[in-house]
This record gives structure tokens, C-alpha cells and sequence, in this order.
């Protein structure tokens, strides 16, 4: 199947978050269904991901808050956490993100980030 042009911009912003996630994430959503990648990548980095009003870095500082936050997608805040590291973020932020989380989101949210976060540290050289 060919990608469209959406598709193909989606997924290499995502290379840019870490490489080697297109194929795995691809793979993955292509399992589910074959329109699951270009409408959900599609949206996410190509629609709202990539526009300039927010640099790349501090879009995923926010979204590592905001899944810290959450508290419900643990794999999604371990990858955004590595993907925050490779877009320049300094394990310092993501600490000092994940506390922040624990006065307005909780202590739960809290230690489920740090969870996650001690996952990304270790999976990332940086």
C-alpha cells in the first residue's frame, strides 16, 4: 500500500521523536486496521503535531505532561518521555515535569510517571 503524502510527513516527524518507532508504531495500527495509520498518525503529527506555533521540545514537555497527568497510558508517556530526551529536553525537565504532576494531577499520576520515566532513562543514552 502507498503512504500519502500525509502519512509519509507523519511518520517522518516521528523518526525525529525516535528512530525506529515508524515501523513498530506502523506495524502495529496496520494489525488493527489498514486506515488506523493515516488517520490516527495523520492527525496526531501531521495536523497537529507539526504546526509552528510550538516548537518540537516544549510540544513534548506539554505532552509528557499531559500523559503524566492522565495517568491511564503508561507506554505512550515511556515513549514520550524518550522522544522529549531526543528532541533536546534534559532529564532534569522530565524530573522536575513529573514532581509538578504530583501537586496538580496527584501523587498516583505522580509515581506512575516516575515509573515510566525511570523505563525511558534507561532505555535512552543521552
Amino acid at each position: 500500500m502507498t503512504r500519502s503524502a500525509r502519512l509519509a510527513q507523519a511518520m517522518d516527524l516521528l523518526e525525529q521523536l525516535e528512530g525506529g518507532a515508524p515501523a513498530k508504531v506502523e506495524a502495529n495500527l496496520d494489525a488493527f486496521s489498514p486506515d488506523a495509520a493515516e488517520l490516527v498518525l495523520g492527525y496526531a503529527f501531521t495536523d497537529i503535531v507539526s504546526r509552528k506555533g510550538i516548537d518540537l521540545r516544549t510540544r513534548e514537555m506539554l505532552t509528557v505532561a499531559m500523559l503524566a497527568a492522565m495517568g491511564t497510558a503508561p507506554g505512550q508517556l515511556e515513549f514520550h518521555i524518550r522522544a522529549a530526551l531526543n528532541t533536546g529536553v534534559t532529564r532534569e525537565e522530565v524530573i522536575e515535569i513529573i514532581l509538578q504532576v504530583s501537586v496538580y494531577a496527584g501523587v498516583p499520576a505522580c509515581m506512575n510517571a516516575i515509573k515510566a520515566a525511570k523505563s525511558a532513562f534507561a532505555a535512552c543514552i543521552v
